[in-house]
């Protein structure tokens, strides 16, 4: 079964159907930049633009950067503030003539994948992905379910919200080494691991693809910490899997319906 899936993202905007059955992406991804400023029509526009480039006319599944919550976005940390309070499942249904769209949390989208196809399969107990990017994203796991919203990257750290000292875009504004960036995103790490007391971190997002480059200088965590296997595709995953999910609702309840 395939479903399409989009990944909103502070500086990219991808997508692609997905294959639901291997968890993967059925073609390779088209991706456009993130509209400067990001508000709700310029990326509305984008979404299409991504949508229509495969002829998708089906459900489909969308990730944002910040909580959402019914599919109305609550904060946008990362994007133009004029997302707060919009019905972005609507918005973004209506620009795409009726087609159905869910809306959830980016890092939510790309935990649940990775539980289900990738590094967290199988794994009880308390899981934590953080997506390393724009911003940081979590997603928290307790035996397999999640906390949705959970919004870890802006904890405190040193003063700071976390995700201006850890995140990707940190690394690259202050032009830090991977040396010095991996001791920051350690010291997060230790935070969080405070806090929470998990037993995995997933590491997601783009700099997954070189876990060489950083994971192996992270020290006094005592969690295990491994690289997420969907790597910067399991957003779009996660995004086809809740688009799936509330089809399959929506059956269920007209089926309901029926039967009274």
């Amino acid at each position: 079964m395939q479903i399409f899936g989009v990944d909103i993202g502070g500086s990219g905007i991808k997508g692609a159907p997905v294959d639901l059955e291997r968890g993967d992406l059925a073609q390779e991804r088209h991706k456009v930049l993130t509209p400067q400023p990001a508000t709700p029509e310029g990326v509305a526009g984008c979404v299409v633009e991504v949508v229509r480039t495969f002829e998708w006319d089906g459900p489909v599944g969308v990730t944002f950067p910040g909580v959402v919550t019914g599919g109305v976005t609550r904060t946008a940390a990362n994007m133009d503030k004029s997302w707060i309070g919009v019905d972005s499942a609507a918005l973004l249904s209506r620009e795409l003539g009726g087609q159905p769209v869910t809306v959830l949390n980016d890092a939510d989208a790309a935990g649940v994948a990775e539980m289900t196809y990738g590094a967290g399969r199988g794994r009880g107990g308390t899981v934590l992905l953080l997506t390393l990017g724009t911003g940081i994203g979590s997603a928290l796991f307790t035996d397999g379910r999640l906390v949705p919203n959970s919004e870890l990257g802006h904890l405190e750290l040193k003063g700071h919200d976390a995700e201006t000292r850890a995140s990707v875009k940190a690394k690259e504004d202050h032009d830090l080494t991977w040396e010095r960036w991996a001791h920051r995103v350690q010291r997060y790490l230790q935070h969080v691991e405070m806090l929470f007391s998990p037993d995995l971190f997933i590491i997601g997002g783009g700099v997954s693809r070189k876990p060489e480059k950083f994971l192996p200088l992270i020290e006094g965590v005592r969690a295990e910490i491994v690289p997420a296997k969907l790597q910067n595709n399991a957003g779009i995953v996660g995004a086809a899997m809740a688009a799936k999910a509330a089809k399959a609702a929506n059956v269920a309840n007209v089926a309901n319906v029926a039967k009274k």
